[in-house]
């Protein structure tokens, strides 16, 4: 993993925050709670644990993007096992969506 991925910098700045909720099943709650903004997954997260986020996200209008990170890196930038994100600020979404593109 690169050490100075603006990426994975930010995630993390945004979970010290407390704008960050990671997991499948609590990111499909926060979207279908209408709280998420954004919901991120790395590049190998299981179709069967995407599927359902993916849904709910598509479903409640929120927007759902892959990032070029594997969850070992996710995991590691934010210190918990996860391949799965959401954000609950629209600032911080708006920052990481100019991030990703």
């Amino acid at each position: 993993m690169v050490s100075n991925d603006r990426l994975l910098s930010f995630l993390g700045l945004c979970k010290r925050a407390g704008r960050l909720i990671s997991g499948a099943e609590t990111v499909t709650k926060a979207v279908k709670e209408g709280k998420a903004k954004l919901v991120l997954y790395a590049s190998d997260v299981s179709g069967n644990s995407l599927k359902g986020v993916v849904r709910a996200a598509q479903d409640c209008g929120v927007p759902a993007r892959e990032i070029a990170r594997t969850k070992e890196e996710l995991s590691f930038a934010l210190g918990k096992h996860c391949g799965i994100v959401c954000t609950t600020d629209d600032g911080f979404a708006q920052k990481i969506l100019d991030l990703i593109n």
